[in-house]
């Protein structure tokens, strides 16, 4: 394993030496709860499990692989994992790197919800959430247990629960006859990628947990050293203390190359866990041809994941995937440590469920448009639109950008279905200059919407949503799936217009078509 920092960032030096001279490393790894401070306490108390997972998960292997055994005697060899962010994102990592299926629904979508209900005669599911309360797993896993009703199936043979022990979704769910997991209650949802959380879903559909908890184990000695050594005391003095113009760069690309899906959990990893008080680091994720490369600017740092030094990028960072997992949570935990916050805790997140509750409750309150456009609906959150065209409404969008702003793309849309979409992110870095961030909507609100809202008040956002063609009901639900993702996505577009943000949503009658529109807007 190799983090390798570039000769231009020999300014890190000092940070590392106080690193180790105040033995923030081998704190972590003995659960000082007191790194972070007084008021971090109470939360860093419950939530430094981590360093232990790889050690503390280990019983856990055999019951997965003889449930797996089980399963695929009995002719089930198709897995959907029903979760939201880190939930869901460590799984997709580890299995797509596995080379082995897992369906990973992390949307509210109805096309997207109903497309993973198909194939229920060889389906197993496994449903993940810390307590169960989380309406997006709720909603999908009462959307498998009607599907099953409906094909003649027991749901409590084909559904698997992940959660903490003693939830009310531990507690139901034994209750009802669920196979349940249970993981460690001290990890918090996105450093729990060697719990049960990732192990589970990755372990049915085929992958090699236990190669992942022992390259994590492999990796435990070093990343928890009070060494100059240890490259999580590198990258996190690196995506905290590199110097800018503006006083250090708060803004990285992270490319993580051949590890398929990694960039992703990194973003809800540091985001999350930096983004609030106003600061933060931001990750973008980008592919090894992204614009940004080419007009990286001066809050900008770069990161890379290559079995090579560092040219350049800043910082390019090597490992098996289990060693990565716990590098980059050490390296996390330290930066928040570097940057005086918790990076344990979400207080912003909570505001978007709040927002997209009440919108539930009262339906009739969802917005109208400012203006339609070609079929695309238009709104501004936070500005004033003048124009009458999609073109107009994106340039004015765009004039509020300034040199140390980011765009961030919202796409409520299915992502299985439209992954198009993602072209969008490198079109819009190249017409700028800044950086681009994209998320599918509703999975980035478990993430990067804790950044978006309070992290430094930096973001430009553009909010892609669709009409339901055919929408899906929620058994025991007052609401719809088609209801449920229009409430959350004006939710979150209330509460960042309330942090002073600007938010344009664009709401397409035919994606694909629509798509086409804004594309050549941007050019």
């Amino acid at each position: 394993m190799r983090v390798s920092v570039a000769s231009k960032l020999v300014e890190l030096n000092e940070v590392v030496d106080l690193l180790v001279k105040d033995q923030v490393a081998s704190r972590i790894r003995a659960k000082d709860s007191s790194i972070w401070g007084p008021q971090a306490q109470p939360e860093a108390s419950i939530r430094l499990g981590w360093v232990e997972s790889a050690e503390i998960s280990l019983p856990l292997v055999p019951q997965i692989i003889e449930l797996r055994d089980e399963f695929r005697k009995a002719g089930l060899t198709r897995f959907v994992l029903c979760g939201m962010g880190g939930s869901s994102l460590a799984p997709e990592v580890i299995t797509k790197n596995a080379r082995v299926e897992l369906v990973v629904l992390d949307s509210t979508d109805p096309s997207q919800v109903r497309s993973a209900l198909n194939e229920i005669e060889k389906t197993v599911v496994v449903v993940s959430s810390k307590s169960g309360s989380t309406v997006e797993t709720d909603s999908q896993k009462r959307a498998f247990e009607t599907a099953f009703r409906g094909a003649g199936i027991d749901p409590t043979e084909r559904i698997v629960i992940v959660t903490d022990p003693g939830s009310p979704l531990d507690q139901s769910a034994r209750q009802a006859g669920y196979r349940v997991f249970n993981a460690d209650p001290n990890v918090g949802g996105r450093y729990s990628a060697l719990t049960a959380f990732g192990l589970v879903p990755s372990g049915l559909a085929g992958a090699d947990i236990t190669g992942l908890l022992a390259s994590a184990r492999a990796a435990d000695s070093v990343l928890s050293s009070d060494s100059s050594d240890n490259p999580a005391l590198w990258l996190a003095a690196a995506l905290t203390k590199t110097k800018s113009a503006a006083g250090f760069k708060d803004k990285f690309l992270v490319d993580s190359g051949s590890l398929l899906g990694f960039g992703d959990w990194v973003e809800q990893l540091v985001a999350e866990s930096t983004g609030k008080e106003d600061f933060g680091t931001l990750p973008v994720v980008v592919s090894s041809n992204a614009p940004e490369f080419q007009t990286a600017t001066s809050d900008v740092l770069i990161t890379r994941f290559a079995n090579r030094d560092a040219d350049s990028e800043d910082v390019s960072f090597f490992g098996d995937l289990g060693e990565l997992f716990l590098m980059w949570e050490y390296a996390t935990a330290v930066a928040g440590y570097l940057l005086g916050i918790n990076p344990f805790d979400q207080p912003n997140v909570e505001s978007a469920k709040v927002a997209a509750r009440e919108l539930l409750d009262s339906p009739a309150e969802l917005t109208d448009p400012d203006f339609t456009d070609r079929g695309v609906a238009a709104k501004s959150f936070g500005f004033e639109l003048s124009g009458q065209t999609v073109e107009a409404a994106i340039q004015e969008l765009f004039s509020r950008l300034n040199d140390s702003s980011y765009i961030s793309i919202h796409a409520y849309l299915n992502r299985e279905a439209y992954p198009q979409f993602e072209e969008l992110r490198d079109l819009i870095a190249k017409k700028t200059g800044r950086p681009v961030t994209f998320g599918w909507g509703p999975r980035f609100l478990h993430s990067t919407g804790q950044y978006h809202k309070g992290g430094p008040k930096q973001g430009v956002f553009l909010q892609l949503t669709h009409k339901v063609d055919q929408d899906l009901e929620i058994e025991g639900r007052p609401f719809t799936f088609g209801t449920l993702i229009a409430a959350q996505a004006a939710g979150d577009a209330r509460v960042l217009e309330s942090n002073g943000l600007p938010v344009l949503s664009l709401d397409l009658g035919n994606p694909l078509v629509d798509l086409e529109l804004i594309k050549r807007a941007l050019s």
